[in-house]
């Protein structure tokens, strides 16, 4: 597919075996991506996955070579981190609660970046091992930060960003009148009133999001001794590779960088019946 060839255009010293860092979110994200990683290491590049050594489902493997470093949580957190997680998706709450909670889920990945870059033992393997790019979701930015340090193209592999922050990073237009914000149910066809509150609901997940990102704000200024904020590192991404078909979404504005690879992670592709 034409997504497959940017994406190999765009890593072209992987033509004869690059080598490519992978920083992976746990969970349900790693399973979607895992497909990826296993087809370049068939293609003959070396890759190299960076993970907290706690974490549920990113395990060492013969297609890839498994960098940890220590954290601070046991996997029994993780697990019912995760389960709340799942479990609040389904569950109606009051906004509050569930930004509350969201932010509980959200420092322990905070955590485990600045662990990470905390890792000077780690972080000297990553200088010295001449990487061609970095590969990595990026719904926590803690691979952007890496990347930047080591000044590597990456290229983001995410099914999408809260308070719409790709939008935000890569000033894509997004105007609330007509792109519908997420859990609004509404479409890209709007009343006024509903135009009014996806508004509202647009400034809130704003908000909720200058939250939950805000400590990143010094550990940026820290690791890279430099004022950046989220969105700016973010921007910084050669190609977004977007984990869903354009056909099954509302109508929207996309940046030339920005590519939909909908259907990437299905073993086995057949047709429908009639």
């Amino acid at each position: 597919p034409a997504s497959w060839a940017v994406f190999f255009l765009l890593l072209w010293t992987f033509g004869e075996g690059g080598k490519l860092l992978v920083v992976p979110i746990d969970g349900s994200h790693w399973l979607s991506m895992l497909p990826v990683v296993e087809r370049l290491r068939q293609r003959g590049h070396h890759v190299v996955v960076l993970a907290p050594e706690t974490n549920l489902r990113i395990r060492p493997s013969g297609l890839y070579t498994l960098k940890t470093y220590s954290v601070s949580y046991t996997r029994e957190y993780v697990e019912a981190e995760f389960q709340q997680m799942g479990h609040r998706s389904f569950t109606p709450q009051p906004f509050l609660e569930k930004l509350a909670r969201i932010a509980n889920f959200t420092s322990m990945f905070f955590d485990s970046c600045r662990r990470l870059l905390a890792d000077r033992e780690l972080i000297r393997y990553l200088e010295e091992s001449g990487f061609d790019a970095v590969f990595m979701d990026p719904f926590f930015p803690c691979g952007q930060i890496v990347a930047e340090h080591l000044s590597l193209p990456s290229v983001y592999f995410v099914r999408g960003l809260p308070c719409g922050l790709d939008s935000q990073a890569t000033l894509c237009p997004s105007p609330p009148s007509y792109v519908p914000r997420s859990f609004t149910r509404l479409t890209d066809r709007m009343s006024f009133l509903q135009r009014l509150g996806n508004l509202v609901a647009s400034l809130s997940s704003s908000l909720a999001c200058s939250f939950l990102y805000s400590p990143y704000d010094a550990l940026i200024r820290e690791f890279l001794r430099r004022e950046a904020t989220v969105p700016e590192l973010l921007g910084r991404a050669a190609l977004w590779l977007l984990k869903y078909d354009f056909v099954f979404e509302f109508p929207r504005p996309l940046m030339p960088n920005m590519v939909p690879v909908g259907g990437i992670g299905c073993a086995r592709e057949n047709e429908l019946s009639q």
